[in-house]
């Protein structure tokens, strides 16, 4: 039988202490494959017709998960390479510590680009696209004569192809203007778990505050051979809350719980979700066949709506003006992979200390293990994909394919607020005039909405909107007098609307654009540059000393929150980024001020 436990607690707990890599579907035994692998370029492409996976002596040494571009990876080579070749064994301490159970899976956070993977030789399987997860089971092609097994994995990236979602990786030998070196290989952890052959394979969370339910869409990793029952309980500070069961014999099975003390109209904002309030309830869901468990899984989830109507951004139905920060998410010795688990919880530390609600993560999907940290600290996040280069039919599919499976990791976090598939027409930059693009950014928007009809959606991030259910409007301009003029009076800024934005793009690329009493948010505005170091720096303006950035600082966002029409904004950005110097923090995420400054500025 199932005896209550705290397991808010406890699936807290396995991250905030075990840098457990997926938060919401949580196990007690895996196995942390990140460290020492070996590792080669393959810049003549031989090694699958010389059958490295089986022959290959991989003689360099890579630090897992960073890129091999990055110093931190012993590699440190930012010369494009688009074939590398990794090599790990896995010992049988490694499949003991995983678990007792019968089958092993082996999870990739993320891989840029294509990775196919062996094991023993054999060829265990392959995925495409550099922001999302992937796993394999590897019980079958583990020889049973051998004590070690030998990993191998190879890694593709065409360094120049535009039609993949590259982001902010650069398609240059060097980096210019605001692209950085590119990433390839391994950038995200990799892990193993043991998991009986009928488990819990994807868990994702919905909540409805009218009926005060949250519901459990669970998918297992096979349809059973008989009837299995699925309990699921939930709770919070130590007592429950709900729980329910379901019996089934289908792969996918849906359990919603009615949360009673929700009915209760003077408690009913004590367990919502807001960065103010981070209340997450905890979930336990065991899967049982014939009266015995055999997967049990820990979890958690936020209760909260976002909505967006009278012009206003609503949280929880309540107006909420968003005072956001762009990150690129970068490191300078590890580029897109965070240093450490702990760092990304420092980066959203940071960011709230700074005086932000929400924070846009741009052109990367964020490691699972940050998202959780603002799930638990409280911050909001934009989810925004990266972009690529090229319209085409194949740069189509790609992206929608690796913005679904984006959807398909993410959606059950509490913190993210909105989805932006598209930014300032990258990837379709004849947007304002090609039906066909026009027609994909729509399709985009629309396949958002359908596979999370919870949250509003961003069609193209800047400009040149088809169907998004947010205004947004980037501007660079210096001048908090132009700020004012151009967003402090309901006229001028229709004037804007219905024509050019202020850089010189069409605010609608079709109609109808958004909806009449959709929010406005200038999503991206700043950049000042306040150099703090020697070296290349770049920014979309400048101060020469400290208290002139503060003066100008202190200018341009007090306009920006006096323009009453402004449903909230996104300053750029969190940190100086390799040749950006734009940032409120250099690149080693120290202030430029005093932290206390830079929060009066933004929240007073």
């Amino acid at each position: 039988m199932y005896e209550f436990v705290d397991h808010a607690e406890r699936a807290i707990a396995a991250v905030r202490d075990g840098a457990y890599p997926r938060p919401q579907l949580v196990r007690p035994s895996w196995v942390d494959l990140d460290g020492e692998w070996a590792f080669a370029h393959d810049d003549d492409d031989r090694g699958l017709a010389e059958h490295w996976e089986r022959t290959g002596a991989f003689e360099r040494r890579i630090r897992v998960p960073y890129p091999p571009e990055a110093p931190a990876s012993g590699i440190g080579d930012t010369a494009p390479h688009p074939v590398c070749w990794y090599a790990r064994v896995l010992t049988d301490a490694d499949l003991r510590a995983a678990g007792a159970e019968g089958r092993y899976v082996l999870h990739f956070g993320a891989v840029d680009y294509e990775a196919r993977v062996w094991v023993d030789g054999a060829f265990v399987g392959s995925h495409r696209g550099g922001q999302t997860p992937f796993s394999f089971d590897i019980t079958d092609n583990l020889d049973d004569s051998a004590s070690d097994h030998r990993l191998v994995v190879r890694c593709f990236d065409d360094p120049v192809d535009a039609e993949t979602a590259r982001g902010k990786q650069d398609w240059r030998p060097e980096p210019h203007a605001v692209w950085y070196e590119r990433t390839s290989g391994i950038w995200q952890s990799v892990w193993l778990e043991a998991v009986p052959a009928l488990h819990i394979e994807a868990l994702d969370w919905a909540c409805d505050l009218l009926r005060a339910t949250a519901t459990a869409s669970i998918r297992l990793s096979r349809r059973p051979s008989s009837p299995v029952e699925l309990r699921v309980s939930l709770d919070h500070g130590g007592r429950q809350l709900a729980s329910a069961s379901v019996a089934g014999d289908s792969d996918r099975l849906e359990v919603t719980l009615a949360i009673a003390t929700q009915r209760n109209g003077q408690e009913y904002e004590d367990l919502l979700w807001s960065p103010e309030h981070p209340a997450l309830i905890g979930a336990s869901i065991v899967l049982e066949v014939d009266g015995h468990a055999v997967d049990v899984v820990t979890s958690y989830l936020g209760l909260r709506s976002v909505a967006a109507a009278h012009r206003q951004f609503l949280l929880n139905d309540r107006p909420y003006p968003l005072r956001s920060v762009l990150s690129q998410g970068y490191w300078p010795t590890t580029q897109l992979a965070a240093p450490s688990p702990e760092a990304l919880r420092d980066e959203a530390q940071l960011i709230k200390s700074l005086g932000f609600n929400s924070v846009r993560v741009h052109q990367k999907a964020e490691d699972p293990r940050f998202l959780f940290w603002c799930d638990y600290l409280g911050l909001a996040v934009w989810s925004e994909s990266g972009a690529p280069y090229e319209y085409s039919t194949r740069a189509a599919a790609r992206l929608t394919t690796e913005w679904a499976d984006m959807i398909d990791r993410d959606r059950s976090h509490p913190c993210i607020i909105t989805w932006v598939p598209l930014n300032e027409s990258w990837g379709v930059q004849h947007i304002a005039h090609d039906p066909a693009q026009q027609a994909f950014a729509r399709s985009l928007a629309d396949l958002t909405r359908a596979l999370d009809p919870t949250r509003p959606v961003i069609s193209n991030d800047g400009w040149e909107h088809t169907t998004s259910d947010l205004v947004t409007i980037h501007d660079y301009t210096d001048s908090p007098e132009q700020i004012r003029d151009r967003y402090g009076d309901g006229e001028a800024l229709r004037d804007t609307l219905d024509g050019f934005g202020p850089a010189g793009r069409r605010m609608r690329a079709s109609e109808p654009g958004w909806p009449a009493d959709a929010p406005i948010i200038l999503s991206e505005f700043g950049g000042i540059a306040f150099v703090t170091r020697d070296g290349e720096a770049w920014g979309y303006s400048s101060a020469d000393d400290a208290a002139a950035y503060e003066a100008q600082l202190c200018e341009l966002v007090g306009a920006v929150r006096a323009c009453v029409p402004l449903a909230g904004f996104c300053y750029t950005q969190l940190t100086d980024t390799r040749q950006e110097a734009n940032g409120l923090c250099d690149e080693h995420r120290q202030p430029k001020l005093p932290v206390q400054t830079i929060r009066r500025i933004i929240s007073q």
